[in-house]
């Protein structure tokens, strides 16, 4: 037998979950409560990044100026990205560590990977501390350095190193 709880998200949108036991499908259903009584829905990871991106920047309040700038700059660059349109719950540490390396072949910068990555980590941890959603925070593992096969030839300004 399969069990089934509806319910109305945030948006008024019908959602229904099932389950073949009824004790999982109770404990589901606290939880969705309570995410639905702290104003959270993520709706199991089925937000886009754009869409996660955009919530975390809008709760950045009392930030300077550049700082907004920055993350306007990062959200309008993951827009023009497939990446951008990718549903959360589906992003792997491989799937981050390929997109940050096709930015750089795509001929960014080190700092413009650096200023993706430190808007885009903290707002996938936001949604794996609120929701946990994600089995683990995709970019943690990510890294940036200088020793990166990505940036082994370019120095901390982004420059082409001289070969010795």
């Amino acid at each position: 037998m399969i069990y089934q709880y509806r319910y109305t998200d945030i948006r008024g949108k019908r959602q229904t979950i099932y389950s073949s036991d009824l004790k999982e499908l109770r404990e589901k259903e606290k939880t969705i409560q309570k995410q639905l009584d702290e104003g959270i829905d993520y709706a199991a990871g089925k937000i886009t990044v754009i869409a996660l991106l955009e919530r975390y920047i809008s709760l950045k309040q009392g930030v300077r100026y550049n700082t907004k700038v920055g993350c306007n700059f990062v959200l309008n660059l993951v827009k023009k990205e497939d990446f951008g349109y990718r549903q959360i719950r589906d992003i792997k540490v491989s799937d981050a560590q390929q997109w940050i390396m096709k930015l750089h072949n795509d001929g960014k910068g080190y700092s413009t990977i650096t200023s993706v990555r430190g808007v885009v980590k903290p707002a996938f941890q936001m949604a794996y501390n609120e929701e946990n959603t994600l089995l683990a925070d995709v970019f943690d593992e990510c890294r940036i350095t200088q020793e990166h096969p990505a940036c082994k030839d370019t120095d901390i300004q982004g420059n082409q190193r001289k070969s010795s």
